[in-house]
């Protein structure tokens, strides 16, 4: 079976913004897809996992893109593990117009966890290690877009405060994971996306936060281009809340 995977895609009227172009939860649910879609064929997807109550999740995902899909656009997204350490899969991403020229790429890594403790499993001990054997280097595919890169919130305001609901919810019974990004992404003006472009966006998940939960938003600015979000959950006049997630968001 070949390492690498590619599944077309085509870009609805109601899957874009107003200037046309893909809203990046869109994107993003094509990337999950393809990711499910790849360990499916390899027996590693979610309805083989559950029957042994494991599942995966998304720990981090960092996308950057030349161009967003338009509408009416066709594009295939491939996909490829690149490496696996013990707790953590890196799993690559390149998202290509109908031609075959990039859009652009994006990095993620993924944990297994046990669905009754919630706690990351050894990789290396499920199925005899059978996930080294769809490993795809960096030298025989190339992600040509930067690493996951760190957070260091010092100086952050609180701009919004939500309640989750049912549509938050996943299969999982947590917020799901391109939720937040559409949570985060809400927060800038339109203006970021009318006049500008989205060019990069990365995300760290921290902890699972459930239906009821209510998640504070705060911003800290990088530079004229970049901002940090740290997103906590149930923040109170005592408590500072938990850290869910926290976003990188790059507008050109």
């Amino acid at each position: 079976m070949e390492k690498i995977d590619s599944y077309p895609f085509y870009v609805e009227p109601f899957h874009v913004d107003m200037t046309g172009r893909m809203f990046l939860g869109i994107l993003g649910n094509h990337l999950l897809n393809a990711a499910g879609n790849h360990s499916q064929r390899r027996g590693w997807g979610i309805g083989a996992l559950n029957e042994t109550r494991h599942t995966w999740v998304l720990s981090r995902l960092s996308v950057e893109l030349e161009e967003m899909p338009r509408q009416y656009e066709h594009g295939t997204v491939e996909t490829w593990v690149e490496s696996v350490i013990k707790l953590f899969t890196n799993r690559n991403f390149a998202i290509r117009r109908e031609d075959g020229t990039p859009y652009g790429y994006a990095r993620s890594i993924w944990a297994m966890i046990d669905l009754e403790t919630r706690k990351p499993c050894d990789l290396f001990s499920l199925y005899d290690g059978d996930i080294l054997n769809y490993i795809v280097s960096e030298e025989e595919n190339v992600c040509p877009i930067a690493p996951h890169g760190r957070f260091r919130f010092r100086d952050s305001r609180w701009v919004r405060t939500i309640e989750t609901r049912y549509s938050d919810v996943d299969i999982n019974g947590h917020i799901n994971s391109i939720k937040y990004i559409e949570h985060i992404l809400d927060l800038f003006p339109i203006e970021c996306f009318r006049d500008r472009r989205l060019q990069r966006f990365e995300i760290a998940y921290k902890a699972e936060s459930y239906f009821g939960d209510t998640l504070s938003f705060y911003m800290q600015p990088v530079d004229e281009n970049e901002t940090d979000v740290e997103v906590r959950k149930n923040v109170t006049a005592e408590s500072e809340g938990e850290i869910v997630c926290q976003a990188r968001v790059r507008f050109r």
